[in-house]
């Protein structure tokens, strides 16, 4: 074979080059790259230095040498040799012999050479006393795989006592008594090494004789060497030697292999464990005992410290673990599951191309105050004209084009019931235009916009409306909004103040200009060539088209045909409606559109964006829905010890179930709240379902089974629903009016509150003297002093102002006859029914009982 390089040769070989270059070294030639060339001769001084080593290696005496052995042989089992079961029995034995010198240079100190010495040369002066043989197998087992020491003893041969005594040489005593009491940890075997030469075990030599004599602790007169704790005490014990009468086999392998499992390291932590939990949005009290290392009855424990009721298996949300958890003296860290949602950060933030947009203004004010009059007015329609009781209860959108330029209108309910609404227009909205009339002044709902642009940050544009009225007084308006903090701007404040009549049209325009001068000095802009993001405004369920959802488009460009992710629901969109009703093919910022085509009616003030595809919107809105369900779980199910007393009075407490249908999704919201808001401590209001769409014949069926009234808000049952209402008499209230809704409710309520009694004196009578009537006993003669006595009506007998029997009127007579009522100055006969102890200077006091009527 022709000379190769280094790196060749170990290509060859199958080795690294590296390894290759080290063996070389050793083998006594200089090669440092590989790249250098290896000839014939090197390749065999590198051969025998290979082979050298290897045959160092196998001629090198071993340590320990193990021998094993296995006999078979059989044994009949029963009385009868015919009849007996045969069973094979194999035994195995197994020697191990130890190198000597290995063992000595181990060695390391001979403290404990008399402390081992002696019981065995004990044990071994008093076998002839004793008959205790061992068989070729005996060991003593007390000492670990690293030294087994076999000793054979016979009390009929003194030179097998020689041998043993000469076998167990003080050389090894103290090797022995050193691996005999090691632990396995580090920190007890220095302290083994440290223990003082007069040290002696519990139990004394004297102990050991008699123990060995009476052969205590077997059947059969075996010795069993004392157990040994160490100064730990930790229970562990190791035997010091045992030499004993074998009977059959050998301790099995596999039960020597157990002891030695039972043997563990384990340390008791001196300081507390402090763990950093994770905790998810939700978690169950078992899963959090097992991230804090902890019994779950220990967190159930803690958590009724802080009056929270549990069980361990109930959900808990993100804010009560995170307390139990501080509370048992760990770190929390709240973990958000939002992976799924931050795969949309990247679609979202696409788009470059951005340009100006036109503003969105929401119209908010108390009601009746012509909020939606002045936005008819704008548009030249006549909305309020078609609103029910002429006040405004949907949120409606409305892009409008005007001279002065485009604006997006928001018109809000100005009812108390729709607050929510009102602060999702607050939210979506770029200005905020008050209307305020000038001869109602500042309302509470009127306040509660003001707080609601505050919240969101949105600049406030006073209307003072109704200026064309008589009594109109626009100062009157400015003092009340500024004790709120709306400081117009002829104050020195920044807030603009416009006069206006939304009947006649007076300082329309002017109001229009300070619009767009706000919007100007906003600068809003927005991308109009990303992908499309915006906000649900309103939602319904549409009985020929589906789910409908109003959006208004924030940032990018929607367009017919886009896959759209609208809070827990998805779905292409099919028809893109404009507010006036024409079917349009894409939507801009600040452009508010009718969305059809998603999987189910979304939430108000749901966020809306696009996605690229079908599946990642499905993926996270199946997600979002399971985290929806698991907080409002966890929510539901939070119990405090406070709630139990609650608990028991609503179970006290007479509930009225309402199932409620409603047009749109904010109407819901707001009747649901509203209603809500009528329980007291003795009736309830409960909503028992909600949702959007007419009334079916699922909603009939539940309002049967749960005993509830059925509501419908401009929505009416079909002609199913109305066929099993008329069968099983379930009364259709239908309504227009959120206003009579709360009225009819309110009324039932109180209908169903527990009657109130009063007990109001209508006379009193004085006894002037007592007479026996052997028919009705005592009669009491009386004056009647104060207004009426009537017959049949509860009375009391007051004797020094104290009363001392309470009773009915059974008789009342003046003269010799039966009298209804006596008036007062008159004369009377007055018997009471079981009642004799009647005297002279007695009040009687007659009263009766009043139900007063009860309101909420």
């Amino acid at each position: 074979m022709a000379d190769v390089t280094v790196k060749q040769l170990a290509q060859v070989v199958g080795i690294p080059v590296e390894r290759l270059l080290n063996q070389l070294q050793e083998a006594g030639l200089s090669f440092s790259d590989e790249q250098q060339t290896v000839n014939e001769e090197q390749k065999r001084i590198l051969l025998t230095h290979l082979k050298g080593s290897s045959n160092r290696e196998t001629r090198a005496t071993p340590e320990r040498i193990t021998l094993r052995r296995k006999s078979l042989s059989q044994v009949t089992v029963g009385h009868d040799v015919h009849s007996g079961k045969t069973v094979n029995i194999e035994v195995r034995k197994k020697r191990t012999y130890v190198k000597r010198s290995s063992l000595l240079d181990q060695q390391s100190e001979t403290e404990h050479e008399e402390d081992i010495a002696a019981p065995v040369e004990d044990i071994v002066a008093q076998s002839s006393d004793t008959e205790v043989v061992a068989e070729s197998g005996a060991e003593i087992e007390a000492l670990p795989e690293e030294l087994n020491v076999q000793v054979e003893l016979a009390a009929e041969e003194p030179e097998l006592v020689a041998e043993a005594e000469e076998v167990i040489s003080p050389e090894i005593l103290p090797l022995a008594d050193q691996v005999l009491t090691q632990p396995v940890a580090e920190e007890k075997v220095e302290k083994a090494a440290k223990k003082k030469p007069g040290d002696k075990s519990d139990r004394g030599d004297s102990e050991v004789e008699s123990d060995f004599k009476k052969g205590r602790g077997s059947k059969r007169g075996k010795y069993q060497a004392p157990e040994r704790e160490d100064e730990e005490g930790s229970g562990m014990r190791h035997k010091r030697s045992k030499v004993k009468k074998r009977r059959g086999s050998e301790k099995s392998e596999k039960y020597r292999e157990a002891e030695e499992a039972l043997t563990h390291g384990f340390a008791m932590p001196t300081a507390p464990m402090v763990h950093e939990v994770l905790i998810p949005e939700t978690i169950t009290v078992a899963e959090l005992a097992k991230r804090m290392s902890v019994k779950a009855a220990e967190v159930i424990k803690i958590m009724m410290g802080l009056g929270a009721m549990a069980t361990i298996n109930q959900v808990i949300d993100q804010d009560t673990a995170a307390i139990v958890v501080e509370e048992m003296g760990h770190k929390s860290k709240i973990v958000k599951e939002n992976a799924i949602e931050d795969t949309l950060g990247d679609v979202l933030n696409k788009g470059s191309k951005t340009e100006a947009r036109a503003p969105v203004v929401t119209i908010m004010g108390h009601v009746d105050h012509g909020k939606t009059s002045l936005l008819d007015y704008i548009r030249r329609t006549k909305v309020a004209a078609g609103e029910a009781g002429g006040i405004t209860q949907h949120i409606g959108a409305y892009h409008v084009g005007t001279p002065k330029g485009e604006i997006t209108f928001l018109d809000t309910p100005g009812h108390a019931a729709f607050t929510a609404m009102r602060a999702r227009g607050a939210q979506a909205t770029d200005i905020v235009i008050l209307i305020v009339a000038a001869d109602d002044g500042v309302k509470p709902q009127t306040v509660e916009a003001v707080q609601h642009a505050k919240a969101a940050n949105v600049p406030i544009i006073v209307a003072v409306n109704k200026m064309d009225k008589p009594d109109a007084d626009p100062d009157r308006v400015m003092n009340e909004l500024s004790a709120y903090d709306v400081i117009p701007e002829s104050w020195g404040g920044d807030t603009m103040f416009v006069k206006i009549s939304a009947k006649s049209g007076s300082g329309i325009d002017e109001l229009l200009d300070a619009v767009l001068l706000q919007s100007e000095v906003l600068e809003l802009t927005a991308n109009t060539d990303g992908a499309a993001k915006g906000v649900v405004i309103e939602s319904r369920l549409d009985k020929g088209r589906g789910p409908v959802a109003t959006v208004l488009v924030q940032n990018g460009t929607l367009h017919k045909g886009d896959i759209l992710l609208a809070g827990l629901q998805y779905g292409r969109v099919r028809a893109l409606v404009s507010d006036n009703g024409s079917l349009v093919d894409s939507a801009g910022p600040s452009i508010p559109v009718e969305v059809l085509g998603l999987s189910a009616i979304p939430h108000a003030g749901d966020e809306a964006v696009v996605v690229p595809d079908e599946k990642r919107a499905r993926e996270v809105a199946l997600f979002r829905q399971g985290k929806f369900r698991d907080v409002k779980l966890a929510r539901r199910q939070k119990t405090s010890l406070d709630g139990f007393f609650e608990t028991m009075t609503i179970a006290e407490a007479k509930v009225l179930n309402v199932v409620l249908k409603a047009d749109v999704q904010g109407s819901v919201e707001a009747i649901a709240d509203a209603l809500v808001k009528l329980s007291t401590d003795e009736v309830k209001v409960e909503i028992i379902a909600s949702g959007v769409g007419g009334i079916t014949e699922s909603d009939v069926h539940l309002a049967i089974a749960s005993n509830a009234i059925l509501i419908g808000f401009n929505v009416r049952a079909d002609s199913g629903a109305k066929k099993l209402a008329e069968q099983e008499a379930v009364a259709l209230h239908y309504y227009s009016v959120i206003y009579d809704i709360v009225d009819q409710v309110k009324g039932a309520l109180t209908g169903m509150l527990a009657p109130q009694f009063k007990e109001e004196i209508i006379g009193i009578a004085e006894v002037r003297d007592v007479f026996r009537s052997p028919k009705l006993g005592a009669i009491a003669g009386c004056m009647v002093v104060e207004g009426m006595i009537k017959r049949n009506n509860p009375i009391r007998v007051l004797r020094n102002n104290v009363v001392i029997y309470e009773g009915t009127l059974e008789s009342l007579r003046r003269f010799k006859d039966d009298v209804v009522e006596v008036r007062q100055g008159f004369e009377c006969g007055i018997g009471v029914k079981n009642y004799n102890d009647v005297k002279a200077g007695d009040l009687i006091e007659v009263f009766e009982t009043i139900e007063i009527k009860r309101d909420l």
